[in-house]
C-alpha cells in the first residue's frame, strides 16, 4: 500500500504540474530532466489515440511511466480515473517489485547485502548468485511486458468491437 500511496503521490505531482503550469512550461523547464519537446508529443498522441486506459499500460512501460502523468494533467483528465488507472499500474510494479525482493532474499538469504545487489547490475563480472538475481529481475521485466501486451491487445480488441457496434447503429 505504501509503494502504491508513493507512486500515486509522484503522478499527482505531475498531473497537477502539468495541469497548473501547462505545456510551454514542462517543455521549457523539461530539458533540465531529459524531458523534450518530442518526447511530450509523442506522448500526447498516445494519450490522445488511447485515452484514459494509456495511464495504466504508461506505466507499466519503462520511462514512460514518470511521464504519463503530463498529458493526463494537461487533457485535464477525471481525477478519479486518473488515479484508479495511476494506482492499477502502479500496483502491478509494486507487486512484481515485492516478489523479486522477497525471492532475493529467500533465495539469497542475509550473504546478499545492499553492495552485492549493486554489484549485480553494474559489474562486468559478478557472480554466480548476482547473475541469477540479474535473470529473476529479466524474467519479471518479460512477464511485465507479456501482461501490458495482453492488456494492450484486449484493449484494440474491445476498441474495434465496440467502433462495429457503434458503426451499426
Amino acid at each position: 500500500l505504501c509503494g502504491i500511496g508513493g507512486s500515486l503521490a509522484g503522478a499527482l505531482f505531475n498531473y497537477y504540474l502539468a495541469l497548473k503550469f501547462g505545456r510551454e512550461f514542462l517543455i521549457t523547464y523539461g530539458k533540465y530532466v531529459f524531458f523534450t519537446e518530442q518526447t511530450m508529443q509523442k506522448m500526447e498522441a498516445f494519450f490522445l489515440k488511447h485515452g484514459p486506459i494509456s495511464t495504466f499500460v504508461g506505466r507499466l512501460i519503462t520511462v514512460v511511466r514518470q511521464y504519463i502523468s503530463l498529458p493526463a494533467g494537461l487533457a485535464r483528465m477525471n481525477l478519479a480515473k486518473f488515479c484508479f488507472y495511476t494506482s492499477l499500474g502502479a500496483g502491478i510494479w509494486v507487486v512484481i517489485l515485492t516478489i523479486i525482493g522477497y525471492y532475493a532474499g529467500v533465495w539469497f538469504g542475509s550473504n546478499m547485502s545492499i553492495d552485492s545487489i549493486i554489484h549485480a547490475f553494474t559489474s562486468k563480472s559478478p557472480t554466480e548468485a548476482e547473475i541469477e538475481l540479474r535473470n529473476i529481475v529479466k524474467q519479471a521485466g518479460i512477464y511485465t511486458l507479456g501482461f501490458v501486451i495482453v492488456c494492450v491487445i484486449g484493449y484494440i480488441a474491445y476498441w474495434r468491437i465496440r467502433r462495429k457496434q457503434n458503426a451499426t447503429y
